[in-house]
């Protein structure tokens, strides 16, 4: 039962994108398109739970005063293995995603999960807690990205969604990200408020 409290925790409770509110950066950029978000959300997952369980399992001999550069260094091993797969089996995804897949060593999500709970829990749980914020940044990536493709280039997954329906140039853009998170942060905020009540 821990397990699936620490995955609903990710999902829903500590989303680390909307409620918590970082890894915006890569949240508005690779949220064009709704393969985008999920190639981004398969790539994120994959490094927290390595690097979460990689962590967990050398806390002990980790001294405290070198464990950030250690914990980075862990995590570069990890995107470098997801880097490399992309450029050898998709290069469209890898060319489509540029610059944010390396940029995850640096994502605040993935070092504040090494630090806030891999060094301080067990393998298991760690093991637990990567899936379960690897999935909360994949619902909140596929969120936004379902609304700005849908609405700004009347796609999903390639495929027109209401033929004639004349798609919206501003959502596939900047501004669009910022207001479409601003919508899905306001209705996240609504419900959680009438949960509470």
């Amino acid at each position: 039962m821990k397990y699936i409290e620490l995955i609903i925790n990710g999902i829903w409770h500590r989303n680390p994108v909307l409620i918590i509110g970082i890894g915006l950066c890569p949240t508005l950029a690779v949220t064009t398109s709704v393969s985008n978000a999920l190639w981004m959300t398969l790539a994120a997952t994959f490094v927290l739970v390595c690097s979460n369980i990689l962590v967990s399992a050398v806390k002990n001999i980790v001294p405290s005063h070198i464990r950030i550069p250690i914990f980075i260094t862990i995590i570069a091993t990890f995107v470098i293995v997801v880097e490399l797969t992309l450029k050898a089996f998709q290069p469209d995804v890898d060319k489509a995603l540029g610059i944010f897949i390396p940029l995850i060593v640096v994502n605040c999500i993935i070092l504040g999960r090494a630090e806030e709970f891999a060094q301080k829990n067990s393998i298991i749980d760690s093991l637990f807690d990567g899936i379960g914020m690897g999935l909360g940044i994949g619902f909140a990536l596929a969120l936004l990205a379902f609304f700005r493709e849908v609405l700004g280039a009347n796609k999903l997954l390639g495929y027109t969604i209401l033929p004639g329906m004349e798609p919206s140039l501003m959502m596939v853009m900047a501004p669009g990200a910022f207001f479409t998170l601003a919508f899905i942060l306001w209705a996240m905020n609504t419900i959680k408020s009438r949960q509470k009540k």
